[in-house]
């Protein structure tokens, strides 16, 4: 069960990201479906999971044309809410020649994610092996799920993004977590350069009470951190044209992978591979891979 967020992306690409207070003149203008929480959703969907996502949306066309995409993925939808008021989120992305973005969010009903919400289906939740929650919803409501799922004895899995300070009431009850470099620098206060500085930030993070720390890399892959054992998992080179989504894609794989109950390395490795796949594709939610791709891409370490 993925519970975060559901935005429309509009994208532009141009040869390179303004400067502050610059004006460049873009190419190509297209809009995806996106948000973290639904493109998380959508990866594990066409990986294979039994995926239901808990969200809100706008009462507008945004809303509805991702109730539809959604139905499309074979993603249960009855966890969605839809609210009267406030419209559903945006965001605004920026990709340049060398696959590198800048994106700004406006929440929308993402922001209206609340606790009352999730108390009204709590006797569904509880049905689901996995809970996958990320930052682009209410604070107070990540925490709440957490706490509930940990005591339900979930499996939680949290996407420390958007980046930003944590408490430790939260991440007691989170059993792995997926920062990037970025994200494991604010929560950490070590700045995460190469697999060493990664080792450090994830044994730091593990020391807060989290079982296992899984800081991506980028191109380089991942660093697993479990059992106070530290393995660099190697990525995949290819030639990337948009990396939007790469971090949601690796954190829909790996629930999946998790779900199946292989060995966290495998499981990193394969969310390793459908992430490599998401960064040569163009787009968030459509860039995820299916299955079969995973399988049969043909990857250079």
């Amino acid at each position: 069960m993925v519970v975060g967020s559901s935005n429309t992306d509009m994208v532009i690409k141009t040869n390179r990201l303004p400067a502050p207070g610059e004006t460049v003149l873009g190419g190509t203008f297209f809009m995806n479906a996106g948000g973290k929480g639904a493109n998380q959703a959508v990866a594990a969907a066409r990986l294979g999971g039994a995926v239901s996502l808990i969200c809100k949306t706008g009462n507008d066309i945004f809303g509805k044309e991702a109730l539809a995409g959604f139905k499309k993925e074979n993603i249960h939808t009855e966890f969605i809410f839809t609210d009267p008021i406030l419209p559903s989120g945006i965001a605004l992305i920026t990709v340049d020649d060398n696959a590198e973005n800048c994106i700004v969010v406006a929440p929308g009903a993402n922001a209206s994610l609340r606790v009352y919400d999730i108390e009204k289906i709590e006797y569904l939740i509880v049905q689901a092996e996995i809970i996958l929650i990320q930052l682009e919803i209410p604070l107070e409501t990540v925490s709440y799920i957490a706490a509930f799922a940990a005591e339900n004895e979930m499996l939680v899995i949290l996407n420390p993004a958007p980046a930003c300070e944590l408490p430790d009431a939260l991440l007691k009850n989170i059993r792995v977590i997926t920062p990037n470099e970025n994200e494991a620098e604010k929560l950490t206060g070590i700045t995460v350069t190469d697999i060493r500085s990664a080792e450090h930030a994830a044994k730091s993070l593990h020391n807060r009470g989290i079982e296992t720390v899984i800081i991506t890399l980028g191109a380089e892959g991942a660093l697993l951190f479990n059992q106070n054992r530290a393995l660099h998992i190697p990525g995949y080179r290819v030639k990337p044209v948009d990396t939007t989504a790469a971090g949601d894609v690796f954190n829909g794989a790996l629930a999946v992978a998790i779900s199946k109950k292989i060995s966290l390395e495998k499981a990193v490795d394969f969310a390793c591979r459908a992430a490599a796949i998401s960064v040569t594709r163009f787009g968030a939610q459509a860039s995820a891979p299916f299955a079969h791709e995973v399988g049969a891409f043909n990857f250079t370490n």
